[in-house]
């Protein structure tokens, strides 16, 4: 594995309000963002990163994604040493950016199974089976 592993959302959340140096980076699109919600961070203290790992609407992989995330995990006080969680909306471009940040040198970003919305339950609708809405945490609209 090339990056430090996988937690689960509520693993995630519990994570976040125990240890101040943790952040959460949410790696969808800007339309995902304003159309779906995203986790809120303030019932522990935090604020979301949100910046795109592929860009909408072409899809392709953000070049600017590991330093923009740098410099906003810097900006809140996050080292490199710290633990940062990655996710999307099912859990699979958050494993390809966990990989990036580790290769630019963060020792501990992990990938947030479930994501945001979770996987298609047997009607194709998301949000039913699990992931960070299922699980009943947090989250906003934009």
């Amino acid at each position: 594995m090339s990056y430090a592993g996988d937690v689960s959302c509520t693993q995630c959340w519990k994570a976040l309000g125990e240890d101040d140096t943790a952040q959460l980076v949410d790696v969808r699109t800007v339309p995902e963002w304003n159309l779906v919600g995203v986790p809120d961070l303030e019932p522990v203290g935090k604020n979301l990163i949100a910046v795109e790992w592929q860009q909408y609407p072409s899809m392709e992989v953000n070049p600017e994604f590991t330093r923009v995330v740098s410099d906003k995990l810097e900006a809140c006080g996050t080292a490199k040493s710290s633990k940062v969680y990655l996710i999307c909306r099912s859990g699979v471009r958050s494993i390809a950016a966990a990989q990036a940040l580790t290769q630019a040198g963060f020792e501990a970003a992990y990938n947030v199974t479930g994501g945001f919305e979770g996987d298609h339950d047997q009607h194709r609708h998301r949000g039913c089976v699990a992931g960070w809405k299922f699980d009943g945490l947090p989250w906003k609209q934009r």
